[in-house]
């Protein structure tokens, strides 16, 4: 009986540190998405009264502090929520740099080993909590804010390629659907309806609400905004545009216009309007806008982490100009890609171009070895894909970049503590009857890059429409 107990124990400790090796990428990529969502919820947990009463009472004052309705404790914890997992990203992409096939005994830290990965993310989270006030109000100003902008940027370039993307897979699928049935076609033209009405929608609304008198730095926002949006629209549509990209249309210009209008909306509900506070009307309300605002930047928040994390696993086409729009790309006969060097697979080879399977073939013909040998080998491999042992995606090589995929998750989770927080900015107060006075306002910085961030998703988009124009050796086709 001791001894059986023994065993188990030692196969139920065997299985938490060793968890579960997963052999499909996908899957590795659903669990790190588990833990991000499962973090940003905590995260989020932190800003409700009953969490914030909690750790002003498990803390003991050693992270005491004063301010203004007792927010700061839920501010700094969604800090420290997300330090934790910024952390905890930084360190597995340090330790996965460089792999490249996952026969490299370091790839088992990206797809196994789940119980320590999730212990290692707790024990983080824990920690945290101890560490002073004053770094985590120099980590969300400073370093999440900056990390929160180039998550941002990042998206803008995803955002772009994914608008490209969209209209060719509508307008592919609409050209070899049945010519009887209209579904892609209706689904193109209604994305692209809802995409500007909803862009309709918000300019009315900011110019109703934001664009009072006296608001002129919000007109200018607004109107740019618009103008911009009509020009992408008579861009895309233009003749000599559509000569040399005949694809582009009206569902990329709505997508991004969608867009740049939300990163507007976003930044002037920022501005704090110290001589006009009828300039934004969300600055001392919790209405249902703003928690509207929040719900919209955590849905694009996962959508460009999964976008980035899947183009990462196919053809990277986001970030190098290759493959449909950049030109047409051979594939070798052995089933591979243009780009080998990235470590991407697009095609996993067949069981009979296995080394293994080469070689008994080569002894067979040498007649070194009887022919019944090769068939063993083939009913071997039939018993594997029946028990599953096939799934794995990645045999020959990564299907992405495991340092750089942890990089944008923990840049993720910095723009993530930013959109929780509202882009506010905390300070200490220097007070000589309080020294834990602590000050939580509206950031201009935090505006004035959300601002220029939708230009620059404007100059992104342009710059696709107009690359091909004057550079059609290069960019033909884009």
């Amino acid at each position: 009986m001791l001894c059986r107990r023994s065993i188990l124990l030692h196969f139920n400790t065997s299985m938490f540190f060793k968890s579960c090796n997963c052999n499909s990428s996908i899957a590795t990529r659903v669990g790190f998405a588990i833990i991000f969502s499962l973090n940003s919820i905590l995260a989020w947990i932190m800003k409700t009264q009953m969490v914030i009463e909690l750790i002003q009472k498990w803390s003991y004052d050693y992270i005491k502090m004063e301010c203004a309705n007792d927010k700061c404790y839920g501010v700094l914890a969604v800090h420290r929520i997300c330090f934790a997992l910024t952390l905890f990203h930084t360190i597995l992409s340090l330790s996965l740099v460089g792999v490249k096939d996952t026969r490299d005994k370091r790839a088992a830290i990206q797809n196994g080993w789940w119980g320590p990965k999730v212990l290692l993310w707790i024990i983080l989270v824990t920690v945290t909590f101890f560490i002073p006030n004053p770094f985590f109000i120099f980590w969300g100003n400073y370093i999440a804010l900056i990390g929160a902008a180039v998550f941002i940027l990042l998206g803008l370039v995803l955002l772009v390629d994914f608008a490209h993307t969209w209209s060719e897979t509508c307008l592919e699928n609409w050209e070899n659907s049945d010519t009887s049935s209209n579904l892609w076609q209706w689904i193109l033209i209604g994305s692209t309806a809802i995409m500007y009405i909803f862009t309709i929608t918000l300019t009315g609304l900011l110019f109703a609400y934001f664009a009072g008198s006296g608001c002129t730095l919000n007109r200018f926002f607004i109107g740019f905004n618009l103008a911009l949006s009509i020009v992408i629209t008579i861009m895309c549509v233009h003749p000599t545009v559509q000569e040399y990209n005949p694809r582009s249309g009206l569902a990329q210009s709505g997508m991004v216009a969608a867009y740049c209008t939300y990163l507007v909306i976003s930044a002037v509900s920022n501005h704090t309007h110290e001589s006009n506070q009828a300039c934004n009307p969300l600055r001392n309300s919790e209405s249902t806008a703003r928690r509207t605002a929040a719900v919209l930047g955590a849905v694009f928040t996962f959508l460009a982490i999964a976008y980035s994390t899947t183009r990462a696993a196919t053809q990277s086409r986001a970030l190098i100009r290759k493959g449909k729009r950049g030109g047409a790309v051979q594939l070798p006969d052995d089933g591979f890609d243009g780009n080998a060097e990235l470590g991407v697979v697009n095609k996993q080879p067949s069981k009979t171009d296995s080394p293994r399977y080469q070689a008994l073939l080569a002894a067979v013909e040498a007649g070194a070895i009887p022919a019944s040998a090769l068939q063993e080998e083939e009913d071997d491999e039939d018993e594997d894909e029946t028990d599953g042992e096939t799934h794995d995606d990645e045999r020959s090589g990564t299907r992405y970049n495991y340092s750089w995929f942890h990089v944008i998750f923990a840049i993720a989770a910095m723009y993530v503590a930013m959109l929780l927080n509202d882009w506010n900015v905390v300070s200490e107060i220097s007070d000589n009857a309080d020294p834990n006075n602590i000050y939580i306002g509206r950031s201009e910085v935090a505006m004035w890059m959300r601002v220029v961030s939708s230009w620059i998703c404007m100059l992104l988009y342009i710059w696709s429409l107009l690359a091909p124009v004057f550079l059609p050796d290069r960019f033909g086709d884009i």
